[in-house]
């Protein structure tokens, strides 16, 4: 299905996979969130699910499958949305696409103090280093964490950057959808 490097692991693999798909898209897309499944586990508990995704028997395919999730509610702050989930013993992990801008480290020295939420995303809109990125951030029950990052500006496959450690805060914010 996609240009995925076959030796990476099964967590970048999915978080590759998704990144492709929500690519494909466009931008300026809303937030999405996909629980993540063992597909050998699918196969055999939701085998219904698992022809309508095309992973019949036999076919290879990703350790990991992803299953985009019902729409977030638009208004909702994201760190109060993901506080509500609970995800059933099936799902192994979960993953989050989202839009945001981006300043490299050489204006952070340039943000004024004391500026609230809205007021510091409408001073980091107006400036002239912004960037668009998608990010893409899965975890899995274990702690296992990976991302993509991609820049608008370099829209391509193969410009997409990857590691676990990319996007810390909002890795943290969907490992705690796991916790009791």
């Amino acid at each position: 299905m996609s240009n995925t490097p076959m030796a990476a692991s099964p967590l970048t693999r999915a978080v590759l996979e998704i990144d492709e798909y929500v690519s494909g898209l466009g931008w300026d897309q809303p937030a999405r969130l996909f629980a993540l499944v063992d597909t050998a586990r699918l196969r055999v508990q939701e085998p219904a699910l698992a022809a309508q995704l095309g992973l019949e028997e036999g076919q290879e395919s990703a350790a990991l499958t992803p299953i985009e999730q019902e729409e977030i509610p638009a208004g909702k702050p994201l760190d109060e949305f993901l506080g509500t989930i609970a995800w059933p013993d099936a799902v192994a992990g979960c993953a989050l696409t989202v839009e945001r801008l981006m300043l490299p480290p050489s204006a952070e020295a340039q943000v004024p103090e004391g500026l609230s939420d809205k007021k510091l995303a409408q001073w980091v809109a107006k400036h002239p280093d912004r960037q668009e990125v998608r990010m893409t951030v899965a975890v899995l029950r274990d702690g296992t964490r990976d991302s993509a990052v991609r820049l608008r500006e370099k829209d391509s496959p193969t410009e997409v950057l990857t590691g676990g450690a990319l996007v810390p805060g909002l890795a943290e914010a969907l490992a705690a959808t796991f916790e009791d």
